[in-house]
C-alpha cells in the first residue's frame, strides 16, 4: 500500500490526484500546518529530514519532491497512459514541463507569498519600512516576472490543448499548482482565456474531485 504523507494546503494534493488517475490504492496519513508559522509539524522530520512534503513511502521505498515522486510513480506503476513516449515531441516536452514547474514557475511565485506577508510579520516600528521595501521589489520585479510567465503559459496552450501536446498528461497535474497559485493572485481574465479553461477542465475531472475528497480542500496562495 501507497502511504501519501500529506499536508494540509500543500503540493502534495497533486500526488493524491495523480494516483487517482492512475487508480492505484493509497493511503493518505494527514498532517496540519502550524497556524502561526505556517510550518510542516514536527512529525514530518520523522519520515523524511527536512520535514516536507510531499513525501510518500512505497513499502521500504521512500521518495520525497512531487517530481521525483511523479516519476517514480510512472515508472514503477506503467500501463497508466499519463506520459508520452521518449524520444517524440510529446515526450520531450513532458520533460520540460515536469521539471519547469518547480525549477521555474513557482519561483516568483513564492517570491510574492515571502514579500506580500514580510509586513504583517515585522515589528511595528519597521513595518512601514519593510512594506515600502516589499512594493518595490513586487513592482518591479516579482510581479513582471509572474506576468511574463502567465504569458508564457496561455501562448503554450494556445498551441495545444494540454502542455505536453495533445493529450493529457501528468505534466498538466505538476502544472496545475503553479496555474493555480497564480489564478489565486490574479484571476485570468479575458486575456488569458486558455489558462481559465484549462483550471475549469482540470478541476472537473473525476479524479480531481475524488484527490480533493480524500486530502480535504486547499489553498493555493
Amino acid at each position: 500500500m501507497i502511504v501519501v504523507h500529506h499536508l494540509n494546503n500543500s503540493r502534495s494534493q497533486r500526488v493524491l490526484w495523480l494516483l487517482e488517475e492512475m487508480g492505484l490504492d493509497y493511503e493518505v496519513k494527514r498532517y496540519e500546518r502550524n497556524a502561526d508559522t505556517m510550518l510542516a509539524p514536527p512529525e514530518l522530520r520523522a519520515i523524511h529530514s527536512l520535514g516536507k512534503s510531499p513525501v510518500i513511502q512505497d513499502g521500504d521505498i521512500i521518495v520525497a519532491e512531487t517530481g521525483a515522486i511523479i516519476e517514480y510513480l510512472l515508472a514503477t506503476y506503467p500501463g497508466h497512459g499519463l506520459r508520452p513516449t521518449a524520444g517524440t515531441e510529446a515526450g520531450r516536452r513532458f520533460t520540460y514541463w515536469l521539471h519547469y514547474a518547480e525549477g521555474s514557475a513557482m519561483t516568483p511565485l513564492l517570491l510574492k507569498l515571502v514579500f506580500g506577508a514580510l509586513p504583517t510579520r515585522s515589528p511595528g516600528l519597521v513595518r512601514p519600512l519593510v512594506k515600502a521595501i516589499s512594493n518595490k521589489a513586487q513592482a518591479s520585479f516579482i510581479d513582471p516576472q509572474i506576468a511574463a510567465h502567465t504569458a508564457y503559459w496561455e501562448a503554450e496552450l494556445s498551441r495545444s490543448p494540454w502542455f505536453a501536446g495533445e493529450a493529457f498528461s501528468a505534466a498538466d497535474i505538476m502544472m496545475s499548482f503553479p496555474l493555480e497559485a497564480g489564478a489565486s493572485r490574479a484571476p485570468y481574465g479575458r486575456d488569458k482565456p486558455k489558462l481559465k479553461a484549462f483550471l475549469q477542465t482540470i478541476h472537473a475531472r473525476p479524479a480531481y474531485q475524488r484527490a480533493l475528497e480524500r486530502g480535504g480542500p486547499y489553498a493555493y496562495a
